[in-house]
């Protein structure tokens, strides 16, 4: 029998051969957006169930609330409340046929970001 030379190649795309493409990384943004608003509702519902408690528990609550985490917490759920609604724009927009060639589909990726990102500074000077 022959000697065959077998080639070593990788059996699936490794780390060192993929590149992410933005629309992967734009779909598991929306799936981490919708789970990160999630925080900011427990925080917000342990404010309120604080308020209702008794004012040491809400004085403990309202003092993690209003603090540079909650605000933190409070302003990343705000932006991702925005991208989670315009990268589900999107879907609709997919889901009816349109949009899905790759280069639609990376400029509605960055118009998503950008998008997000500026009504959330619109919202956060409007409400200061």
């Amino acid at each position: 029998m022959a000697d065959v030379k077998r080639v070593e190649r990788p059996l699936s795309p490794h780390l060192q051969i993929y590149r992410p493409q933005l629309t992967s990384l734009t779909s598991i943004l929306t799936r981490i957006t919708g789970n990160g608003i999630i925080v900011a509702v427990v925080l917000a519902v342990w404010w309120l169930l604080a308020a209702a408690t008794s004012d040491a528990y809400f004085a403990t609550a309202n003092a993690v609330v209003t603090s540079w985490f909650g605000d933190l917490v409070f302003t990343a759920s705000l932006w991702a409340v925005w991208y989670h609604y315009l990268a589900g724009l999107r879907h609709l927009y997919f889901d009816a046929g349109k949009g899905l060639d790759v280069p639609t589909a990376e400029k509605l990726g960055i118009a998503c970001l950008i998008g997000s990102v500026v009504l959330t500074v619109i919202m956060i000077v409007l409400v200061q």
